[in-house]
This record gives structure tokens, sequence and C-alpha cells, in this order.
């Protein structure tokens, strides 16, 4: 198998839900809604709608606001990216990967600038030889297509073999396995564990590494 690893973004490599959680709390302040509206957001937030559109017309008609859900949904787009953070270790440890001759991406599904945003402002665009992003690219996880793009953009292909690591059942592990890879299911709370396909689970990305590294030898 080859050096490949590619990782998902949200969750995975940065800690969205810190972030959404300041995000939430800036919109209640701007808005007055106070505190319990911070905890509505965060809740209709973990449940997990399809699309962020559909999250703000949600947001709009519970709290009565004017603002349209678009306009909305383009200023998250531009906040989110100076609010979000890797997990403690993700720079240095994908930076050391790369230097130990692995090819490192990222595929993620997700608006182009959105995503882009976060992989510049945290650092990560100078530890990753490519990214495949589905906003860009018209093609979203779990299809192969976009992991094969972000493959190509690492200098490798998907018929020699590599890794995906991710914390979305469908989109990382099945979509993975679909594409040939093998696979590392990022589980934060192994108290909540579910049914899956993964090769391997991670309680986060240094251990998935250092599984890689063992699953390549």
């Amino acid at each position: 198998m080859q050096r490949l690893a590619l990782f998902d973004l949200d969750r995975t490599l940065i800690d969205l839900d810190a972030a959404f959680l300041l995000w939430a709390e800036e919109f209640a302040q701007e808005h007055k809604l106070g505190r319990r509206a911070v905890r509505w957001l965060v809740t209709l937030d973990r449940n997990g709608l399809p699309h962020r559109e559909l999250f703000f017309a949600k947001v709009r008609e519970h709290f009565k606001l004017s603002t349209p859900a678009a306009a909305m949904w383009n200023a998250y787009r531009r906040r989110i990216p100076y609010l979000v953070q890797c997990f403690p270790g993700v720079v240095d440890d994908l930076g050391q990967l790369r230097a130990d001759g692995w090819r490192v991406g990222i595929v993620t599904n997700g608006t182009a600038d959105n995503q882009i945003g976060k992989i510049q402002q945290t650092g990560l665009i100078d530890v990753v030889d490519g990214y495949a992003l589905s906003g860009a690219e018209g093609v979203r996880k779990p299809e192969t297509g976009l992991f094969e793009i972000a493959a190509r953009r690492c200098g490798a292909t998907l018929a020699e073999g590599g890794w995906m690591v991710g914390d979305n059942l469908v989109a990382d592990i099945d979509g993975g396995r679909a594409a040939g890879l093998g696979t590392i299911w990022i589980n934060r709370d192994p108290r909540h564990g579910r049914e899956h396909r993964a090769d391997h689970i991670a309680n986060g990305v240094e251990e998935a590494i250092r599984l890689m590294r063992l699953g390549s030898r």
C-alpha cells in the first residue's frame, strides 16, 4: 500500500464544534437573543441538518429575524474560518507525516469559500500536498470522484491504495472503502460506539497516524 493519507476536515482535523459555539455566542449577542438562544443553536446544529441554508431558514423562523437566511449563511461562511482551530498537535503531526515521505491530502464536503478559508487560516495549507473540496469540484463524498481528485492533487492515484481518515461513517468510511482505501474512523467518544465497517478506530489524528504507519509497513 502506498503512503497516501487523506483526511476529512471538519471534526477530524479541526474542532468545528468549538468554533460553532463561539459563532453562536457572537450571533446571539449581535441579535440580542440571550443565552438560551445559544443552547438552541447548538442543539439545532448537533441534530445534523443536511445544509446550512436550511439551518438558517429555521433560525430565521424561530427567532423571527428580518435578515434573509441567505445573508446569514453568507456571513457565517465569512466568519467561521477565523474561529476554527485544529485539534491539538494536528498541524505538527501532519507536517511530520509529510516529512517522512507520505503524501498528505484533505478531502471535504462543503462550500469552497468556507472550506478553503478554514484550511488557510488554520495553517493546514502548509502541511498538505493537496485538497479536494466538494463545493469546487461538483462531487461530494461518499462518491469516489472526490477521493480521486484529492489523490491526484497529492501526486498519487487510488489504484495503489492508501488511507482515508474521518469522523463520518458514510462520507468518510463507506466512501473511502468504495475508493479502495484503508479506513480509520475518528470516534472521539468511545462510549457511543456504533456499527461500522472501518478498518480501525482512533480517538484522534495522532492515533490514526500511528495505525496508518503500522498498516503500511
